[in-house]
């Protein structure tokens, strides 16, 4: 397979963050010249970077920030602890939202709701990607009270300041939409992440919150370690996977199985080891 440059390298970074489908990524690299098979190589290459966590395997686990009480007070609620997980570290969390909250953020968002794009190579603009069914859009940070509030409750359930979160990301998935596992972390020996770690340094920790209950399918895996968590309305799965060292986990391989009945909504928020913005 021949050796990506580092252009085409930030490409597919960039556009595998967004969740771009395999099929219109091949598109556009078969359009920019790669054979078809050289494409796919790639972007399985891409996709699968299982290897380059490798070195971290020693991933040594420092005190996770989240409170060890089964109910944890957040401010202007409590959230109950509903399990925990030592490696990697995560926590599942139910009653972070209350259900007139997780409706305000869906009816927020169901007409900001945009198709995917990816960037093209050629051009450098913003194309619809064909056959991509999950949606979303972001808001952002201390955009009104409301999502204030939300962050702030955010940052104090994960111990972390407020200024160092991205804007909070809402997705809907319907039938058969899916997230393959993948990390949340930028990997550090690709070259598209150079620009991602500019801003805010590296992301340290997730936090996973569902806004409706999902008839059927939609868990969130972490296939590494065999566990997943189904989705409840107003609950929410912590993971951490940098620690004080800046060691990234290969533990926390993670990715949302395909929705089988309804649809899923979440609100995703990623925070960095420093401000971003």
């Amino acid at each position: 397979m021949p050796t990506l440059d580092p252009a085409w390298q930030a490409w597919l970074a960039e556009n595998i963050q967004r969740g771009c489908s395999v099929d219109s990524m091949v598109a556009a690299m078969e359009g920019g010249g790669f054979r078809r098979a050289d494409a796919l190589a790639a972007i399985e290459t891409a996709l699968n970077p299982v290897a380059e966590a490798a070195p971290q395997a020693d991933y040594r686990y420092d005190a996770m920030p989240i409170p060890a009480d089964n109910r944890i007070d957040v401010g202007d609620r409590e959230v109950q602890v509903l399990l925990r997980c030592e490696q990697p570290q995560l926590v599942v969390f139910a009653d972070f939202l209350s259900l007139e909250e997780c409706d305000e953020m869906m009816r927020r968002s169901h007409d900001k709701l945009v198709r995917s794009t990816t960037v093209n190579p050629q051009t450098g603009q913003e194309d619809v990607i064909a056959r991509r069914t999950s949606q979303g859009t972001f808001f952002a940070r201390g955009e009104d009270e409301f999502i204030t509030r939300l962050e702030r409750r955010a940052a104090r359930l994960m111990q972390w300041p407020v200024e160092n979160g991205e804007g909070l990301q809402v997705l809907r998935y319907e039938v058969g939409g899916e997230y393959r596992p993948h990390f949340d972390y930028f990997p550090p020996t690709q070259a598209g992440s150079a620009l991602h770690l500019a801003r805010g340094g590296q992301r340290v920790a997730t936090l996973i919150i569902y806004l409706n209950d999902v008839a059927g399918g939609g868990e969130t895996i972490f296939p590494d370690v065999g566990l997943s968590v189904t989705p409840r309305k107003g609950g929410a799965v912590y993971f951490r996977y940098c620690n004080g060292e800046g060691q990234l986990d290969p533990l926390s391989l993670h990715g949302g199985a395909p929705v089988v009945d309804g649809e899923k909504w979440i609100m995703t928020k990623w925070v960095r080891q420093g401000r971003y913005g």
